[in-house]
């Protein structure tokens, strides 16, 4: 018997790299090799710190942006429920991973039971009556052992044991989209409130010129010098701001609103922006390399290939059920009369008893099993190539933004400065009586759309280099010292 489990045990040893998973590699072809250049597009500055590498406290210029952005790290519900997501799922590796190895049991029973000795006849005239005596046993065992115990030929428990591994790497990188994300979205609300607290410093200065034009105009109409269709027009404009202004201050409360929410707590006072500033919120950079490897890197590309990955295994599992399962239950134990005779030399037992099991009729279960691994690893592929060419494609769209969003900046700076001018220059002729009043309103009504086109013009400008930093996977770092490579410890 020994000698025949040796040999069992000897063939398991040999067959135990035996693994029936196809061979694994990454989807090609899915996107071009380069992301796209000339045209619209900007050209890559050679100099220029790779924007993935740039941590996200150097990339964020505005030190009130940094705070939000750490107390959002530290708050948001979102990020938390990704963390939580990521311990569930080293758990469950470890319950997967305990089926490579044996599980052990100790046992102890004792067993009390009546042994009758003895038995006779007795004299007298009645039937016979039996007599005896009888004794109390004491019987005692403990033993140790495993309960059937798969031994993994076939790689099926390893198969899995790899796919539970695969979806803990996939929940770490789901942990880091979700990171860069908030970083992403946090930033976005934030300059979001700057722009229409911007706006709303806008319509307020544009209600006090307004508000001079329909005083002038009222005055006018007084002494008979002006017409009460002035008075209406200019009335018209100076209601219309009026109306911008609550608006404005709504939506600024909303803005706060959304803000708070992605933080996961009240935004600070002090930590809100007033306005776009002169100074810009980040750092303006372009990505020194523009090879489409670099979406490679993205969290939730290495997330999709650690789902295929999983698959792949799967299919291992799936082929190895068609294959014998081969169990091992064991024991050794000691056996004695009495708690004093339990160690004594020759009370030691052992079991063993290995098992083969093969399902002869099974009517396509696992069959079907290994069709839905398939299928499933083909979803897996087809969702790994849809996440990289939609990272290409949200890289290539903030890149084409990003190549004239520098021409519109410009334009739109000296469309409203000539505006303003001509603002300026219309007021003083109608003051003059050169022209009429409908000339003067609508160069203010002009020079305030224009300057209001500005504010949302230069808002796109941050909100495209926030894009960019996300689609090209930057926001891991938490620090970096900004050198000729562009790198920075992991965080």
């Amino acid at each position: 018997m020994t000698k025949s489990l040796i040999a069992l045990l000897t063939g398991t040893a040999l067959l135990a790299g035996c693994n029936l998973a196809p061979k694994y590699e990454r989807p090609a072809g899915a996107i071009p090799a380069a992301l796209p250049q000339g045209g619209v597009y900007p050209a890559a500055a050679t100099d220029a710190v790779d924007v993935s590498r740039i941590g996200w406290r150097d990339f964020f210029l505005d030190p009130r942006l940094r705070q939000v952005i750490e107390t959002g790290l530290a708050n948001n519900r979102d990020l938390r429920i990704a963390a939580g997501n990521v311990l569930q799922a080293r758990a469950q590796l470890r319950v997967q991973r305990a089926d490579l190895l044996p599980t052990i049991n100790a046992t102890g029973t004792g067993t009390f039971t009546n042994n009758l000795q003895g038995a006779g006849g007795g004299a007298g005239t009645g039937a016979g009556v039996g007599t005896g005596s009888s004794q109390d046993l004491e019987i005692y065992q403990a033993t140790i052992g495993l309960s059937s115990f798969e031994l993994d030929l076939f790689g099926r428990v390893r198969n899995l044991s790899r796919a539970a591994q695969e979806q803990v790497f996939a929940s770490e990188e789901a942990q880091r989209s979700t990171r860069i994300s908030l970083i992403a979205e946090i930033a976005t609300a934030w300059l979001t409130m700057a722009s229409d607290q911007e706006q709303l410093r806008l319509s307020r200065e544009t209600l006090r010129t307004f508000e001079d034009t329909l005083r002038l105009t009222r005055e006018q109409f007084r002494i008979g010098v002006g017409s009460e269709l002035e008075v209406r027009q200019a009335d018209t404009s100076y209601q219309g701001a009026v109306s911008d202004i609550a608006a404005l201050e709504a939506t600024v409360a909303l803005d706060q609103n959304a803000l708070n929410l992605l933080v996961g707590t009240t935004v600070a006072q002090d930590q809100l922006p007033a306005g776009l500033g002169a100074e810009p919120a980040t750092r303006d950079a372009l990505p020194g390399d523009v090879n489409s490897d670099v979406l490679l890197r993205r969290p939730d590309v290495l997330r999709a290939e650690h789902l295929l990955i999983a698959e792949n295994a799967n299919i291992g599992a799936a082929r190895a059920a068609f294959f014998p399962t081969i169990s091992l239950t064991g024991a050794l134990g000691t056996l004695g009369l009495g708690l004093s005779g339990l160690f004594k030399d020759g009370s030691y037992t052992y079991t063993a008893s290995p098992s083969v099991g093969l399902p002869l009729f099974d009517f396509g279960r696992r069959t079907g099993n290994l069709n839905y691994a398939k299928a499933s690893q083909q979803v897996a592929v087809a969702t790994y190539e849809k996440t990289i060419q939609t990272a290409f494609r949200e890289v290539a769209d903030a890149l084409a933004q990003r190549g004239k969003i520098g021409d519109r900046v410009r334009a739109q700076s000296s469309r409203a400065q000539s505006a303003q001018v001509a603002a300026k220059l219309s007021d003083a002729r109608f003051r003059a009586g050169v022209d009429s009043f409908l000339t003067t309103l609508d160069a203010q009504r002009t020079a305030y759309a224009a300057e209001q086109q500005l504010v949302t013009t230069r808002f796109a400008q941050g909100g495209n280099l926030v894009e960019l930093y996300r689609a090209l996977g930057g926001g891991l770092e938490d620090t970096q010292s900004v050198g000729a490579q562009g790198t920075a410890p992991a965080n």
